[in-house]
């Protein structure tokens, strides 16, 4: 039985995605980082316990854990709102436990909101492919409107 430290959450696991990278763990593609580690990063769940400290989340609350398990927060690369690229880095599901089990534990500073209404299957793989394509649009910095007010033309079809 997982117990949350300071500034973790226990999360009861609802649903857990499968994601390819799971899938080169389980083919030893991917040498694991922690023997018998349990992989799963696409995680939705509910707050079953809140270590010390922790503020953020009630016992109850509905979170989601993604891949990014935890960071150094003190690197360059975590000051500049690029924490994947953290080198003391780790990964749910490669270096801590992961979703592929009934209980995990995880730092609330990692943990998502999920809205209640979301069915547990459909938010799952918003945690590793929604969030990858959410943090592309808005690393793109696009302009208000998508830039759809651009006087650039695409080349006519040949």
């Amino acid at each position: 039985m997982p117990v949350p430290v300071r500034g973790e959450v226990l999360v009861r696991v609802e649903a857990c995605g499968v994601c390819r990278t799971d899938l080169h763990l389980a083919a030893l593609e991917l040498p694991p980082r922690q023997p018998h580690v349990t992989p799963g990063h696409e995680v939705v769940g509910r707050v079953a316990e809140t270590g010390p400290g922790v503020t953020r989340f009630e016992v109850g609350d509905r979170v989601g854990v993604a891949w990014l398990h935890s960071t150094c927060g003190q690197c360059r690369w975590c000051r500049s709102g690029r924490e994947n690229l953290c080198p003391a880095s780790r990964y749910t599901g490669w270096d801590a436990e992961g979703g592929y089990a009934d209980l995990l534990t995880v730092p609330a500073a990692f943990a998502y909101a999920l809205p209640e209404d979301g069915d547990a299957c459909e938010l799952a793989p918003l945690l590793c492919a929604g969030i990858i394509g959410y943090r592309a649009l808005r690393r793109a910095a696009l302009p208000p409107g998508g830039g759809s007010g651009s006087t650039a033309s695409a080349p006519a079809p040949t």
